[in-house]
């Protein structure tokens, strides 16, 4: 075999992107992904500029309209982008802001002192992506335009003449479907959503949302802020105090500001942002938070005498035990670990809280005494109980993630030690358990089959966790533990399923486990652990043919293709005998016409599952265990803040709030499945 020359690996081999062309050659490299997500991205890095010009104290108001058309506008009333010659470029200031990666008012060259964006690439990187740009700026009366398409300018800058506005940017763009195979459809909801939160975040700034594609139309304006923000968090909770703590200071160059109230459920929700960008996983400004409350709740309650002397200090987690809590701050350089901004790096900004939080939430205390008790309680509470279930956990954990002699009894374990390759199916009932143990792959499914109604945990603490063998079951199966014990590399399952009956009680039973799964083990879920499985509520038998349908709907449309099938058949064979010359042509076309008649009746029968309990081992196997035609939806977190609103309506201690829920979902129910 001959072998081949080598090629020289030399200047020629080096490509050079130009402009804007890096961009389009790897997009996600600037939005992240090309799907769903990347398309709304698009909205926020023009939309965040509206918003860093109200930070600024330029804008009023962001106005963000989406158009029939598929593209969307966007427009604020700040200062306008520049619209004279760039130095450097020679080119207009908008053109080179739109055009030039790394180009904007974000550099410490006085545009902006805060601001929530630092590579300044978000304005060219729409435009890069989008088959269509118009930018429409308003400076002193006047307005300006300019166009793009996919990023190349058309034209020069135009001056339109006078308007009504005196200042003010508008930029209007479609995203490309080149780019964005999967979808270029913009959301209203997630729209709305993403205004929603930066008005809580700017307080004073008004955000009008309108869709021309439906007539929809949405304004928010929240004059207190994060204040309102925290007010919206505890909407059907019961506070301890009606007034909300809040307090916003200027330390050094950078502002502080938190908001935070309590309540009487058992779950702690503190978000924390920098510059409007929320960091889900903290950082400094968090970290300085937590240090100061647990200090502030200590001294008061040693102070005032609700600690005994022979009592340690409460723990930081007993004292954030109900509490929910917002912190805010603005800085001009915002350090941030990774890409996503998930978490804040500035060291100088965790003294920068302690110092706001130690002053002031001590100041608050010695004002409202009564809310200070009562959290300062709360605390206590929260630390014996925990000191309770510290007692029972040693009695339920086992020591070591495979030692099956723990394991609860009801626990029919699989043989497989891989986590990867086990399965756990959470079973409604002994009944649809012992056909599950029956009918299932024992190699890598495990069954654990619950009695009765799991514990409702959104209105209990661990203590009373621990006594509920139920959950003593669940809590030792999974093997991660929960609380200050939790540890997500000792899942012994990768796969969990909860398997129940497609009625009321299946779907309360369903509901209680989904709760105690997100409010004490959500990393499971947010892992992409957590599967419900999908029983069928027919199976359609033709012959020896089994057809499964999961909905009505999709039983008639089985019906269908059976149908066709069966006439299509039917004529396949009277053709193939009238060429064989079987039948006269008039007989035939008879005989066609009755075998269309006939196969309208197709002969099929149809079995109505009630419940898993129905089902043998095989028929459960076949049609809701067995991987090769199961059907699994995966749990996933998409909005955390909704989630914890909807647990908090269905499972809260609010009963006006749970009776509006159902009623007002009550039409989408299926009278079929229920006991009425």
């Amino acid at each position: 075999m001959a072998k081949q020359k080598e090629q020289a690996y030399d200047a020629s081999q080096i490509q050079v992107l130009e402009g804007l062309e890096p961009v389009r050659k790897r997009p996600g490299m600037y939005i992240g992904s090309t799907g769903y997500d990347g398309v709304h991205h698009l909205i926020k890095e023009i939309a965040d500029n509206c918003i860093d010009e109200a930070i600024a104290g330029h804008a009023t108001f962001v106005d963000v309209k989406i158009l029939a058309d598929g593209g969307i506008t966007i427009t604020d009333d700040g200062r306008g982008i520049p619209v004279d010659k760039h130095a450097k470029t020679g080119k207009s200031t908008l053109e080179t802001v739109l055009t030039v990666l790394h180009a904007g008012g974000k550099f410490g060259g006085g545009g902006y002192k805060v601001s929530s964006g630092l590579h300044g690439v978000g304005s060219s990187v729409v435009n890069a992506l989008s088959t269509k740009l118009v930018a429409e700026v308003v400076k002193e009366g006047k307005l300006y335009s300019l166009e793009f398409e996919r990023g190349v300018p058309k034209g020069a800058l135009k001056k339109l003449g006078e308007t009504d506005r005196t200042k003010g940017t508008s930029i209007t763009f479609y995203p490309d479907p080149e780019i964005f195979k999967e979808t270029v459809t913009f959301d209203y909801k997630w729209v709305l959503e993403y205004l929603r939160h930066q008005c809580y975040l700017t307080k004073g700034v008004r955000a009008n949302l309108s869709d021309e594609r439906t007539g929809e139309r949405y304004s928010f304006y929240f004059e207190g802020g994060i204040k309102s923000y925290v007010h919206n968090l505890n909407f059907g909770k019961e506070p301890v105090g009606e007034d909300i703590f809040y307090v916003e200071r200027q330390v050094e160059d950078s502002m502080v500001e938190v908001a935070l109230q309590y309540t009487e459920s058992y779950v702690e929700t503190i978000k924390a942002f920098a510059n409007n960008v929320m960091n889900p996983d903290g950082g400094t400004h968090l970290t300085g938070f937590r240090a100061a409350l647990t200090r502030v709740i200590n001294d008061y309650a040693r102070k005032n005498s609700l600690l005994k002397e022979k009592e340690e200090n409460l723990s930081g987690e007993d004292c954030r035990e109900g509490i929910t809590a917002v912190i805010l701050v603005k800085l001009p350089d915002p350090q941030f670990e990774g890409q996503t901004k998930n978490k804040l790096g500035n060291p100088e900004v965790r003294g920068y809280v302690e110092q706001v939080m130690n002053e002031w939430l001590a100041y608050y205390f010695e004002e409202n005494p009564n809310v200070a008790k009562k959290i300062v309680g709360k605390a206590i509470l929260s630390a014996r109980a925990r000191a309770a279930a510290r007692a029972a956990r040693d009695n339920v954990i086992r020591k070591g993630v495979l030692e099956s002699t723990s394991l609860p009894g009801k626990l029919a374990d699989c043989s497989s030690k891989d986590p990867a390759d086990s399965e756990l199916y959470i079973v409604e009932g002994d009944s649809a358990g012992g056909s599950a143990k029956m009918g299932r792959d024992s190699k890598t499914q495990a069954i654990l089959p619950l009695r009765g109604k799991v514990l409702n945990v959104e209105r209990a603490r661990l203590d009373k966790m621990y006594a509920n063998n139920e959950i003593k079951n669940l809590i030792t199966a999974i093997g991660v533990g929960i609380g200050e014990q939790f540890d997500i590399s000792r899942l012994r399952y990768h796969r969990i399923v909860i398997m129940t009956d497609a009625d009321v009680d299946g779907s309360h039973i369903s509901t209680l486990l989904l709760t105690f799964f997100f409010r004490h083990m959500r990393d499971v879920i947010e892992g992409g652990h957590i599967f419900m499985a999908m029983p069928p509520l027919y199976a359609i038998t033709v012959g020896k043919t089994k057809h499964y349908a999961y909905t009505d709907e999709e039983k008639e449309q089985i019906l269908n293709q059976i149908a066709v099938a069966k006439a299509e058949k039917a004529k396949q064979k009277a053709d193939a005998d009238k060429a064989a010359g079987l039948l006269p042509l008039d007989a035939g076309d008879e005989d066609n016409n009755e075998d269309q008649q006939r196969a309208k009746q197709l002969g099929a029968s149809i079995q109505r599952y009630k419940g898993l309990g129905e089902m043998d081992a095989d028929q459960l196997w076949e049609t809701t265990m067995n991987p090769e035609h199961r059907v699994l939806v995966r749990v996933r977190v998409e909005d955390a803040e909704k989630a914890d609103a909807i647990f908090n309506k269905l499972m809260g201690t609010e009963v006006e709030l749970r009776k509006n829920f159902i009623q007002s979902h009550a039409k989408f129910a299926n009278t079929e499945d229920l006991d009425i």
